[in-house]
């Protein structure tokens, strides 16, 4: 049994000190996505201050509770490109877990090297639980295939506010607003109502040991956590895209004079 007294986690005192730096951040800024404007470690900041104390005391809850939760927490595994061999996830079975895992980092153009350390959460196992959640956001994003872009990323953060309902997710949501009108139609027809079903039906994602699901196939476990994939955008964009060029190809033979 993991964490028999459990303690409230509290927020940083360095981090408190910091608070006058980025209490003005103004909500569409909350984001990853938009991160050439606030500096990533803020973001990271945030995103832990947010979740201090109820919600990643919740979130820890929700892994004590699970059996396999709770060997998550009493082993600690991470999430890096020293304990995720790429070259061996390439080789693992067609539609395996981790197959899927390196082709959608391969797809994407990104690593498992690139989450932040948690800083900012005092009780170490409530900055595990954050790191975890973390360094599995890459799961998520196989699992569900949505891409890295801007509309891909707010799809998947509305996933995880219902499946987590981590603050810093919904937040995330607001950069909605940056959405061209086609995408932001897309989202509140197609991607949000997907997220919110899913998110809230499904098994908590939290509770997955991905280390012992590698492969696993994505299918099946797909299936056994409730899940099903949305329209995959990335072929919705190209096909939106391919019908705005031939409908464009179109008025213009329209408009050209008739030959004499």
């Amino acid at each position: 049994m993991v964490g028999k007294k459990r303690t409230r986690c509290r927020i940083s005192s360095d981090l408190l000190a910091q608070s006058q730096t980025w209490r003005h951040v103004r909500s569409d800024r909350m984001t990853a996505y938009v991160s050439d404007t606030v500096p990533v470690d803020m973001i990271a900041a945030l995103g832990e201050t947010t979740a201090t104390p109820y919600f990643i005391y919740r979130l820890r809850d929700v892994m004590l509770s699970s059996t396999t939760g709770r060997r998550i927490l009493r082993d600690r595994p991470r999430i890096t490109s020293q304990t995720m061999s790429m070259e061996k996830l390439r080789k693992l079975p067609a539609n395996s877990v981790g197959r899927t895992y390196a082709a959608w980092l391969d797809r994407e153009g990104v690593g498992p090297d690139t989450r932040s350390a948690v800083k900012f959460i005092d009780n170490e196992e409530c900055a595990y639980v954050m790191q975890r959640y973390r360094e599995c956001h890459d799961f998520y994003h196989a699992l569900t295939g949505l891409p890295v872009i801007v509309e891909g990323e707010v799809a998947l953060k509305a996933f995880e506010f219902a499946n987590t309902l981590l603050p810093m997710t919904g937040l995330s949501m607001f950069a909605v607003a940056r959405l061209k009108a086609s995408e932001r139609s897309r989202f509140w027809n197609t991607y949000l109502p997907w997220a919110l079903t899913y998110g809230l039906q499904s098994k908590d994602i939290i509770n997955v040991y991905w280390e012992e699901e590698l492969s696993t196939d994505v299918d099946d476990l797909r299936k056994e956590l409730g899940i099903t994939r949305p329209p995959d955008l990335r072929t919705v964009r190209r096909s939106e895209r391919q019908q705005r060029r031939s409908s464009k190809e179109t008025q213009a033979r329209t408009n050209e004079p008739m030959g004499t």
